[in-house]
């Protein structure tokens, strides 16, 4: 997929849909008395609407990118939603075996959680430095240590890689160097193109190329109710 072209118009349209996204968020915490992200705006809900960039080997993914199904996570460490939501997709994953596999994303949405983006650079510093078994190891302590909202002290970062076995001090120059902070931000374009307006958003892509919208931290049975029909 070609990148963004960078017209005055996408650049104001893509921090204004990351705004709106975390008012929404922020709402939905302030008012909300559940686990559950309710999305009051309009999800894309049809194939055409979504332009979301294919999976490929440089995906952080769990089970194969030939499985019959792949969902694709947009997530922020920091929203609470999306804490919720990684441990729906880890009974996902285990219920469906290598039938279904996830791909995780980033969408830090900086305007509500001024931590999450440096968080998600670390966890390109630990898939650097370990791979792809290493990133999931590191992202699982992030969600399992922040209680959400811009909670998680930095000085946790190098601690979280110290216990997934990584060099620290080869994680601490990479996490400084800021070499995956262009990255993380394109991240961010492609989750809004992607039709992401709120934080988890995820997609899940049939072999034949139909998509279907988890619209939030959707319980795990809704999970279940959508791909069980794309399976059939």
């Amino acid at each position: 997929m070609e990148p963004i072209e960078q017209t005055p118009q996408n650049k104001l349209l893509i921090p204004l849909a990351i705004m709106v996204a975390g008012a929404l968020v922020a709402a939905a915490i302030y008012f909300g008395g559940s686990n559950q992200l309710t999305t009051n705006y309009q999800q894309p809900t049809t194939e055409a609407e979504i332009d979301m960039n294919s999976v490929t080997e440089k995906d952080h993914i769990i089970g194969s990118r030939s499985a019959d199904l792949v969902i694709v996570e947009y997530s922020d460490t920091e929203c609470p939603f999306c804490k919720v939501f990684h441990e729906t997709m880890h009974e996902v994953v285990n219920t469906y075996g290598g039938k279904v596999a996830w791909v995780y994303r980033h969408f830090p949405i900086s305007q509500l959680h001024a931590k999450a983006s440096k968080e998600a650079e670390a966890t390109e510093c630990a898939a650097e430095l370990g791979g792809n078994q290493v990133f999931w190891k590191y992202i699982d302590l992030v969600f399992e240590t922040t209680d959400s909202n811009d909670s998680l002290d930095p000085a946790e970062l190098p601690k979280i890689a110290q216990t997934v076995g990584l060099d620290v001090q080869a994680f601490n120059t990479c996490l400084s160097s800021g070499r995956y902070t262009e990255m993380v931000k394109k991240s961010v374009e492609e989750a809004v193109k992607a039709g992401a307006r709120g934080t988890p958003y995820s997609v899940i892509v049939a072999k034949d190329g139909e998509k279907v919208v988890i619209n939030g931290a959707e319980p795990i049975e809704m999970v279940k109710d959508k791909i069980d029909a794309l399976l059939k």
